[in-house]
């Protein structure tokens, strides 16, 4: 029996977009946006951006989207990073906050071994203990927010290996037991596709969607095989037919076009939004080429909140339909409906078969404590050191991983931090030039971050300067200078580094 609370009506959010510093202007001129999603950690509660203060008046809802919780992860979650999502949840005048299914930093004391930070969103093991630990973080974060959570399907590039479910089976099994709500993102659906041969259709059918609080879109493209979720390219038509076929089922409260890069005009996001809403609008699935099939009964369809109707029939699965290097990266979803997100009714069907092995091992008469989650715990925890380490540190593949597709991964936890290093420290490929990439991938390749994406700048640096890099002196000198006001306990104020400059000019450095 489940112990969860109950779901309710979700609140009707409408079509909204992702906020983000470099597009806030355009975001704020886009016709019909009804609401914005900010990451949670580029939100300072105390001094919001002007632009979300100007939206907030306006009426239109933000909410908080975290990136850093590692709910998935084998450790329980921060208190420190708790405190701070609700900080910016109350800040917003947020109805609900989202997070992700996924781990984010592995090692530490549960296993003994130095603490690592991926950088990245990585997958959890459908398994077992993987739930077991998921659903206990899951709890204490309900416990310490003021509003309601969801939690978001990830994209991935590898397969943990003996599985339990599949990813339908995971998320109705994690919502039976927490009443947690859902943020699907059919582009994610879409990338597991390509990548790990899910079928979306599939996933929808077996996933509860009267949990769905709201849905991403976004873009990606796909290289020699492997779709990539960039955020920063167009949506392509296989991403809006897993779209459509979600529709088929539920009226989603809420559908957000997600862009994190690579921005386009104004106008090419408006078209972007039109075509979202004209995909809600369209009454069934739409026809594209498919290379998987499930058929059979399929779950409760809402044509719209609390109409459920019971269907049959076949879900055909999208393929990716465009080329390796091109642009792919009803009833109305808005309205202004309110009320409190609160946790599904009853039991889904994919909960239950997923979850009956599960129950029983809990119950087992002389088996483990079915409070404690210490055993899985550590089990989890050393599965996740293992492979973290394999894609961040070097070390070997763990077994029954593809190590090509770790490759693949490793390789894109480097570009993304030389991407977002380059960011957040934007001298240092304007001190080293055209080799910042190459000598940032080559220290990347065995040196994993220590903590954020500063700290990893500094580390960078230091690194280069540790063996006499980079080669030019009045690089170095610059370089060294960089360092040296960073990485103190206390950083130079700015008269200090005022006064470093003009002594620098009167002595000719």
């Amino acid at each position: 029996m489940s112990h969860a609370p109950q779901l309710g009506n979700a609140q009707r959010l409408g079509i909204g977009i992702g906020w983000r510093p470099e597009i806030a202007e355009a975001v704020e001129a886009l016709p019909g946006i009804d609401w914005v999603e900010a990451v949670a950690e580029n939100v300072c509660p105390d001094h919001l951006p002007d632009s979300l203060v100007r939206l907030r008046a306006r009426g239109v809802t933000v909410v908080p989207h975290g990136v850093s919780l590692g709910l998935g992860g084998a450790g329980r979650p921060d208190t420190k990073r708790l405190t701070d999502l609700a900080e910016r949840a109350e800040a917003l005048g947020s109805p609900l906050i989202t997070e992700h299914i996924a781990f984010v930093r592995a090692g530490g004391p549960l296993t003994a071994s130095p603490a690592l930070e991926a950088g990245h969103l990585l997958p959890v093991p459908r398994t077992k203990d993987a739930l077991r630990v998921l659903c206990e973080n899951v709890r204490i974060a309900q416990d310490c927010l003021p509003v309601p959570l969801a939690v978001e399907n990830i994209a991935a590039l590898i397969n943990w290996p003996d599985e339990e479910m599949t990813e339908g089976q995971f998320l109705a099994e994690l919502v039976e037991r927490t009443g947690v709500r859902l943020l699907i993102d059919v582009a994610n659906l879409h990338t597991n596709h390509v990548n790990r041969g899910e079928d979306p259709a599939t996933a929808l059918d077996q996933l509860p969607v009267e949990a769905i609080a709201y849905v991403h879109v976004a873009g990606g493209i796909e290289r020699d095989g492997v779709w990539h979720d960039t955020h920063a390219h167009p949506v392509s038509e296989p991403v809006l037919a897993v779209l459509a076929e979600l529709r088929s089922r539920v009226s989603p409260p809420g559908v957000l076009l997600e862009r994190d890069d690579n921005f386009p005009p104004p106008a090419e996001l408006s078209a972007e939004l039109t075509t979202i809403r004209e995909t809600l609008r369209e009454p069934g699935p739409r026809p594209v080429r498919g290379k998987a099939t499930a058929t059979g009964a399929g779950p409760s369809r809402q044509d719209g909140p609390g109409t459920p109707t019971t269907t049959t029939g076949t879900a055909t699965a999208t393929e990716s339909t465009a080329p390796g290097e091109a642009d792919t990266h009803p009833a109305n979803a808005g309205g202004t409906a309110s009320g409190p997100l609160a946790p599904a009714t009853a039991a889904h069907p994919a909960a239950e078969q997923a979850g009956t092995a599960a129950s029983a091992e809990q119950t087992a008469p002389g088996g483990p404590d079915p409070e404690s989650t210490d055993p899985a715990r550590q089990r989890l925890a050393l599965a996740q050191a293992s492979l973290l380490s394999a894609l961040v540190a070097g070390t070997p593949a763990p077994e029954g991983f593809d190590s090509r597709r770790l490759g693949v991964q490793s390789r894109a936890l480097g570009a993304k931090r030389a991407e977002v290093v380059a960011k957040v420290a934007p001298e240092l490929p304007r001190i080293l030039g055209g080799g910042y990439r190459a000598a940032f991938l080559a220290y990347a390749k065995s040196r994993p971050m220590r903590g954020g994406y500063r700290r990893d700048a500094l580390d960078f640096a230091e690194h280069l300067l540790i063996g006499d890099l980079p080669e030019d002196p009045a690089a170095r000198r610059e370089l060294t200078q960089w360092w040296r006001d960073r990485s103190g306990a206390r950083p130079p104020s700015r008269a200090v580094r005022i006064a470093r400059v003009a002594r620098a000019v009167l002595v000719g450095r």
